[in-house]
Formats: structure tokens, sequence, C-alpha cells
């Protein structure tokens, strides 16, 4: 580094970094000291960013997959202007601190997403870029590039262990994502010890047979070798690129240099003052920050404040030349619904046959598809069985090249443009990279896989919740109803877990208008992720003439029907499909006399968002005898049922066999809930005498 201000400037990343996690005694020093170089030209050469506007919608995005590394990008937000003050910065990792131990979108400004469990960054990077080319190809006309950034992300050996990586990383080399570009932290040690013993494939031949475009950097402190990397990787208009920077963990530090020990502890006051001895820092006072250091990091405030302004006065003649196109775009930058988005969802005429949900939750799909530019997603290669695909709108790929015209003619051609995105059998990228989707804006991205296959998906969707992202899961395939495909494919536990997510709201429609209700949710939902589980089997469409009208579900638990004098003296609680079941066997009870209250419940989340008077008004105290009815386990239930009630449910595995089979022998029949109905009616009674 031949600049003394380079040099000035790096070092000042380094050690703001280091006297922070010191000061904490708690952090992860090593990764800011080896690789605040590449960061410092990215940030300060390459990176497109208005630290006054986090969120200028056409800044590049920059994702630190790394996340235990949060101190070099707390430190690159605060000298370059960002509302990140010193004084966060010295609380790092403390209570109510804006630095937290690892980057929390939505927490500290100019955080993209939340990372710290590795590999999710990576796989978000992958959304995001999904995200830009696919506005792209939809907004910019011949003149007017509306939309034009590129996806910056810093991995480590780590991510790239993880397996969500490795499903992300092959599909986006698939769809030739070419302005996303990963710099690769390679500094070959790990919390627990060097790379050696774990990771010995050769990461830069796996990239490129994903499809990657890489590029070597011999020496992670060369500035003129990583600013050349990132020049030849955004020239790259093919694939995306991996620019492995050798690196050294700690660098620096005499006695922790290429070490696991500067990994996950501070250095230790001694150790601090010899690595600034070391590289020419003072060692005192701590949190120093050179003036000329940081005039030059501050630079940024006025490039990117140019920078918004001249997009800015590109988005004024891109809306009057197309005002149509920039209207639409507007709405999904600010996430508004379109007026009228919903005048097309069907509804459903009573059917004692019914359809399956998945099948209305398809049809309302397409109903709303085209009101609705910003919805897109897709399945982990389902879609024929998920009903998840919008039809006419295209495939997201690649735009074809002459040899590969043919390829996806069926589907409608190649396209960066379509909404349909195909991710194939890789489930926990696909929960990661419909994060990245909804982190970037002006989408409402959704995933879709059978409801068992929601446990490969569990990390993306529990942060998912963390970060409040508008995301919708289509799960289908909901209970052990499914059948032939025995206990591997039938969830038991999956609701129950789902359920336990704090923010997360779990719905399961009981009939098509159900369904539909359930979809009107999901999408005026902005504040968090919605979780739909829907049925392989037919379901009866309920008569809601007979009935109370299915908006009910925007409630959580709403009254089906009552007993006559409105005084019942059995509730039955139902979710899902196991609803037509109550309604039938309310039916033959009534006739033996008992007095029936019917509670569709298909989101315990809605309904505890209720106030205590709505809840009390559904499930009255002053009626114990309660049966609620789920394929699934009990897990949760009692808090509905109380004391003298019982749950119907699935407190085990499931089994090979037909699905209406299989709902029998498990006692999901009228006869067998009469029965449970009855029995708690009779011992009620005998405690009332007794």
């Amino acid at each position: 580094m031949s600049d003394p201000l380079d040099q000035l400037c790096i070092n000042a990343v380094r050690f703001l970094s280091v006297d922070s996690i010191q000061q904490a005694n708690s952090g992860h020093p090593g990764m800011p000291l080896g690789a605040a170089a590449m960061a410092y030209v990215l940030w300060t050469r390459w990176l497109k960013h208005n630290p006054r506007n986090p969120d200028w919608f056409d800044r590049d995005r920059f994702v630190l997959s790394a996340g235990h590394g949060s101190m070099l990008l707390y430190s690159l937000l605060h000298l370059t202007g960002y509302h990140l003050s010193l004084d966060d910065i010295k609380q790092f990792r403390q209570w109510g601190s804006k630095a937290p131990g690892h980057p929390e979108r939505g927490h500290t400004p100019g955080v993209e997403t939340t990372t710290g469990p590795l590999g999710q960054g990576l796989a978000n990077a992958v959304g995001m870029a999904i995200a830009e080319a696919q506005l792209a190809a939809r907004y910019n006309r011949p003149g007017f590039k509306v939309i034009d950034h590129a996806t910056y992300a810093l991995v480590s050996d780590g991510d790239l262990m993880e397996g969500v990586a490795a499903e992300a990383a092959s599909l986006a080399g698939h769809l030739r994502l070419d302005k996303l570009i990963c710099l690769y932290d390679d500094n070959r040690v790990t919390l627990a010890a060097g790379t050696d013993i774990t990771f010995s494939e050769d990461r830069a031949r796996r990239f490129e047979a994903y499809g990657w475009h890489t590029v070597p950097v011999a020496d992670g402190n060369d500035l003129a070798a990583i600013d050349a990397a990132l020049r030849a990787a955004r020239a790259e208009t093919a694939r995306p690129s991996l620019i492995l920077v050798r690196t050294h963990i700690g660098y620096g530090s005499p006695n922790k240099h290429d070490s696991f020990a500067a990994h996950g502890s501070p250095l230790g006051a001694d150790e601090v003052r010899l690595t600034k001895q070391n590289l020419g820092w003072p060692t005192e006072p701590p949190f120093l920050i050179p003036e000329p250091a940081l005039a030059h990091f501050r630079e940024a405030l006025a490039r990117g404040e140019r920078d918004e302004a001249a997009w800015n006065a590109r988005m004024a003649v891109y809306a009057q030349a197309f005002p149509e196109l920039a209207e639409e775009l507007r709405r999904s930058l600010c996430g508004e619904l379109p007026p009228d988005w919903d005048a097309d969802i069907p509804i459903f005429p009573a059917d004692v046959k019914g359809i399956a949900t998945r099948v209305a939750s398809g049809k309302v799909m397409n109903a709303i598809a085209p009101r609705l530019p910003a919805l897109t997603g897709g399945s982990a290669d389902l879609d024929p069985s998920t009903h998840t695909a919008l039809e006419g709108f295209g495939d997201f790929h690649p735009p074809a090249s002459p040899e590969d015209d043919t390829q996806g003619a069926d589907r409608g051609g190649w396209s960066h443009a379509g909404r349909n995105l195909h991710f194939g059998v890789r489930e926990h990228a696909m929960g990661a990279v419909v994060n990245g989707l909804a982190a970037h804006g002006a989408t409402i991205p959704y995933g879709s896989t059978f409801l068992i296959f929601s446990d490969y998906m569990r990390p993306p969707i529990r942060l998912a919740a963390l970060m409040g992202l508008h995301v919708v899961h289509v799960f289908t395939h909901d209970s052990i109803a499914l059948g032939e495909d025995g206990p591997t494919h039938q969830p038991v536990e999956q609701l129950a877990a789902l359920r336990a997510i704090p923010n997360l709201t779990v719905i399961r429609p009981g009939d098509a208008n159900e369904t539909a209700a359930a979809w009107r949710v999901a999408l005026e939902t902005r504040d968090r992720p919605v979780v739909l589980v829907l049925s392989r089997q037919n379901l009866s469409t309920l008569d809601r003439d007979c009935y109370a009208p299915a908006d009910g579900l925007r409630r959580g638990a709403y009254v089906l029907s009552d007993a006559s004098d409105g005084k019942p003296e059995l509730i039955l609680i139902a979710s899902g499909s196991e609803v037509g079941l109550i309604v039938a066997a309310a039916e033959r009870l009534q006739g033996e006399g008992v007095a029936v209250r019917l509670v569709s419940m298909p989101s315990w989340e809605l309904f505890e968002a209720q106030s205590q008077a709505y809840r009390d008004s559904v499930l009255p105290p002053s009626v114990p005898v309660r049966l609620a009815v789920e394929a699934g386990v009990s897990q949760g239930w009692h808090r509905y049922v109380g004391d003298r009630g019982d749950v119907l449910c699935v407190d085990r595995f499931g089994a090979s066999a037909p699905g209406p089979e299989m709902l029998r022998e498990y006692g999901f029949s009228v006869e067998n809930v009469c029965q449970w109905a009855l029995a708690l009616f009779e011992k009620t009674k005998e405690r009332t005498h007794e």
C-alpha cells in the first residue's frame, strides 16, 4: 500500500473495530483486521450508496454474510457518514446499542439483511440480485436504466461450508446473475481450527463448476489487485463473480496472526497494544479516527447525494415518457397494493365435494397476479403439486442465446422479466433467497413446498420473522391425509413448530373461501412473514348462507355456527381440513340434543391479536366443554380447550396408506369426533352433579 492515506484509512477501520471489541470484551476481531483492505477498496471506489439516505432504491446492496465480523461493517457505516455515531460504536454489543453482536436489518442504518447464521447472507444476496435483474427487465427501457445496481457480499470460509450457500451459489450460476459479486475472505481459519482439518476442496474450481466467474487475489492487502478484480467482476456480463482474496485472520497481531484465537475473542489489552505498534498506529487514545481518514471516507456523502440526485432526475424524465410503468414502479417501491388488487378473487360456490385448498390457492393467486405485478415466486420443483405457477407471466431465466432458443419454449421462453422462479430441489436456499427478494424491496415474494419440508427452511423463516420481511410461504400437503407417501412426508409437528416462531403468522384455511381470505391477509400483512398451510385432498366448500362469512378468518378464529338459542353446551374447534369434519359431527350431535358451537380457528396468531372481549365472545369462559380437532400434534391447543376440554390430534408419526384410510385409523371420523365430544359432555355433567 504505497499511498499513506489508504494505509491510514484501512488501519482506522481495523482499530475502530478492535477497540470496540476490546471494550465490549466480546466479539470477533480477526476478520476486521484481515478483511479491512478489501472492504476499504469496495466502499471507497466501487460501492454506490448514499449514507444520508440508506433506503435510496438504486443503491448497490452490500451484505456482510460473515456476520460475526459485524464491527467491520459498523466501522464502515460510521466512517462513511451513516447515522451510527461513535458513541453507538463504543456501545458495541450492549443493551439498546445500534451496534448489536451481529448485523440486524431495521436496527442499524445501512444494514441490508440480518446475518450471523452462516451462508444465509450469501443466499440473501442471490435473492437481491434476482430482484434487481427482474425489476430491470420489467421497467428499464432504451435510454432509461432506472434499475441498475449491483449486489456485493463479503463471505467467509464458514459461509462457503454451509449447505445453504452451495444451494444458492448453484442457483445463481444457473441464472447467470452477473451483477452479483462475492468477495471471499479466504483466511483459511474458522472458530475452532484451521480449515485444513475440514475444508480442502478447490473453491475456485467448485464455483466455476456452478457457472461463476472467479478471480484470485494473492494478497489481501494488495489494493491494486483487489481493485482490478472488482473491475473484472463488474465487466463480466454473463456470470456472477467470486473474488478469492487471500487474507490473514488477525492481521498484524504478533501472537494471533493466522490463528483461530483471533476469531471469536477479543485480542486482550496487551495484544491490542502490540498490534497497534506493529501496524504503526498510536496505542492511545482508543477509538482514534484521524481527520484525514475521516474526511476521505466522508467523501461518500457527496458522491451518494450526486448519484441519488441523478437517479431522481432520470426517474422524473422516465415518468413523463412511461407514466403507467412509473406509477406501477412507484407503488411497488412504496409497498403499496394497487387499487382493486383483489377485485378478481373468486367467490367459491358451496360444494360438498369441494376442492383442495392448494387448488383454491392457485386460483386465487392467478386472479391476483395480473393486478399485482410485485407478486413473484415459485416452488422447490413442486409447482404442479403446490399450484403456485403464475400462468402467462413467464419464467425467470437468463435471456436465450442462439443455441438454446428452443429451451423452455413450452413455458414461454427464457427471460429475466419472468415472475415464476424455479428454485430446484433447494428448500433451504429458497427460504433465504425469498428473504433477499423481500429485503431488496419492490417485490412481494413467495416460496412453496410441502409442509414437511418447512423443516429445511426453518432458519430463513425464523430470520424473516426476526427482520419483519413481507414473505409468503405456501406449504401444501399439510397432514397425514396426504396418504401413501408415508411418515417421511406426513407432517405432524410442523404446525406447532411454525407457531412457536415469534412474529410469524400461520394460517390454515378450512375451505376455498377461507383460502381466498387468507391470501388477502397475507398480502396486506407487510410487517412479518405469513405461512399458508394447505390441503392436498378436497375439502367441502361451506355454504356461507348457512355458516358465517369466511372473512372471519381475519380475526384468527370465528363462530361458524351456534346453538339455536345462542347458549352452547359444547364448543368444537378446528383448523384447516378438520373444519369440515366438525361441521359434519355437529349435525349429528345436534340431532342428539347437544347444543353445539362451531369455531373455525385458522390462525392462532391472528386470534391472539384480538381483544380479550372478542376472544371471550368466540370461546366463552362459561362454556368449559371444548374439543379441538387438528391433524397435528396437540402442543399448544390446551390454552384454548382449558382443563375440561380435550384435543383430538396426532401425537405420533404417520404411516403409509391411502389418505381416507389414514384419517379413519387415526380417529378423524365423524363417529370418533362425536364419541369424544359426548364423553367430554357427560364427564362435565357428572362433575356438575357432584
